[in-house]
């Protein structure tokens, strides 16, 4: 029997197959959302990167009532996204376009998918980014975007969210993953500053079993120094 269920988005990129395998090792059914299959995840939906964001969310939203056949998720854990430098000087358009699909739309098809089949108390878990509480004018659109999710976040812990009862919604908010592709890119960085990627998802695990849970609505910094991750709430 299995523990419960839950829908990873973005189940493909590095947190994402972590947090496919740290759930199923806890024996959870598992689905994974993404441009490509996880072989791990009970159920796969590949979106269709070159669909527009109405005929995305619909193709999901039609999958995933088909695979549940009406069962309730007990998580929804959107961590699809990507990093973009830039400024105003060139290709604003194009990298904040970039952004939005990979962070705003998946949250919000995330959130739609929650708001219908998420149990009472389920959880909503986002992906913010600490950088975006402030002005990131070396990273435009992905502090946009970023910021778009958090107010996102806010918005669905309010009343007539749409969201079930008691159900939790959160963002995290990382500086740095310790993921393969941040270690090849920045070799010389202090890794003892970078969260890990098993921190996230035994996170995510125990939101889910309703312990140690923050307010609905937090942005929930991941600080993390001398490979120790502390959880800071965002003012």
């Amino acid at each position: 029997m299995a523990s419960g269920k839950v829908l990873i988005y973005g189940g493909r990129g590095a947190l994402g197959a972590t947090c496919v395998q740290y759930f199923k090792t806890n024996n959870f059914w598992v689905g994974c959302i993404d441009l490509a299959e996880n072989e791990s995840a009970d159920l796969n939906i590949v979106v269709d990167r070159d669909a527009d964001w109405v005929a995305q969310e619909q193709s999901v939203l039609s999958q995933v009532e088909s695979s549940l056949k009406g069962d309730k998720l007990d998580a929804v854990i959107c961590v699809a996204g990507g990093w973009a430098g830039g400024n105003a000087t060139k290709d604003l358009a194009k990298n904040s376009d970039l952004m939005w699909k990979q962070s705003v739309w998946s949250s919000a098809i995330s959130a739609t998918v929650g708001a219908n089949h998420l149990k009472t108390g389920g959880l909503l878990a986002l992906t913010g980014a600490n950088p975006a509480l402030a002005g990131t004018p070396g990273m435009i659109g992905y502090g946009m975007a970023k910021a778009a999710v958090h107010q996102l976040t806010k918005s669905l812990a309010g009343n007539d969210s749409g969201l079930p009862d008691q159900a939790l919604v959160v963002s995290i908010l990382p500086v740095t993953l310790d993921t393969p592709m941040n270690r090849k890119w920045m070799p010389t960085a202090d890794f003892g500053t970078w969260t890990p990627l098993e921190f996230v998802a035994e996170l995510f695990h125990k939101w889910t079993k309703n312990e140690e849970r923050p307010a609905s609505g937090s942005l929930v910094k991941l600080i993390t120094k001398d490979s120790k991750t502390e959880l800071v709430m965002a003012e």
